[in-house]
């Protein structure tokens, strides 16, 4: 079944870790928490990238082309149950994403370049990630582990993330291998601010995360984490 894109506007911001806890304090009063964290509030997300041999989602990024794509398979608390291929598409300030189901197996497929099964498939988007691994050679790239904090505000549908922990790792693609050495891909004390809203967003949100006063910073973990691999 094909997808109906929806773009949602995505700012991000590099803050302090000093003052995440001040924001936290400003937004839990009237946000919720995401349901998906464990009782640290926090879940993780392991994500493995990909790109051409001619890295074209990177040096799209990196250009700053106002039009782009990259795939990804992500997991969460390395929970292998629940695995997502992941598609999503940049257009100026705005972002859509789609994703599929994928199993365990399956992974370890793509990771192996064992790829026909996913012609089969009655997904459109496996059907579209087959093509992209045959034809413009996508290859797994790089692995991006972090921690998010995740608080919900219905109206707008606006989601505030904080990421922190953010790291690489290095001389593997084997996105459940836990026990591979990582390294971290940001200054110390540092961590990232992630807005994300459909069609508005009220001031005093802006307020609460004091986005308002600073402007958007590309910061993209896909190519901060190529620097190392």
């Amino acid at each position: 079944m094909k997808q109906k894109l929806k773009y949602r506007h995505e700012m991000k911001h590099k803050i302090m870790n000093a003052d995440i806890v001040t924001i936290k304090s400003r937004i839990a009063p009237i946000m919720s928490i995401d349901k998906n964290a464990s009782n640290s509030g926090k879940y993780l997300i392991r994500s493995l990238y990909f790109d051409t041999p001619e890295d074209k989602a990177l040096l799209d990024k990196i250009n700053g082309f106002s039009t782009r794509e990259k795939f990804r398979i992500r997991l969460y608390n390395n929970d292998t149950s629940f695995i997502r291929l992941e598609k999503k598409i940049k257009h100026n300030n705005m972002t859509a994403k789609i994703s599929a189901r994928l199993s365990k197996e399956e992974v370890k497929k793509i990771i192996e370049n064992e790829i026909e099964f996913l012609k089969e498939s009655n997904d459109k988007l496996l059907q579209e990630f087959y093509v992209k691994l045959k034809c413009d050679r996508l290859r797994p790239k790089s692995i991006v582990d972090y921690y998010r904090e995740a608080y919900i505000y219905n109206a707008g549908n606006i989601r505030v993330t904080i990421d922190s922990d953010i790291r690489t790792a290095v001389n593997t693609v084997d996105i459940f291998d836990t026990k591979s050495q990582c390294i971290s891909l940001l200054e110390n004390n540092t961590s990232v601010l992630e807005v994300k809203y459909d069609e508005f967003i009220p001031d005093f949100i802006l307020d609460l995360v004091q986005i308002n006063k600073c402007s958007s910073t590309a910061v993209s973990k896909y190519a901060i984490s190529r620097a190392y691999v």
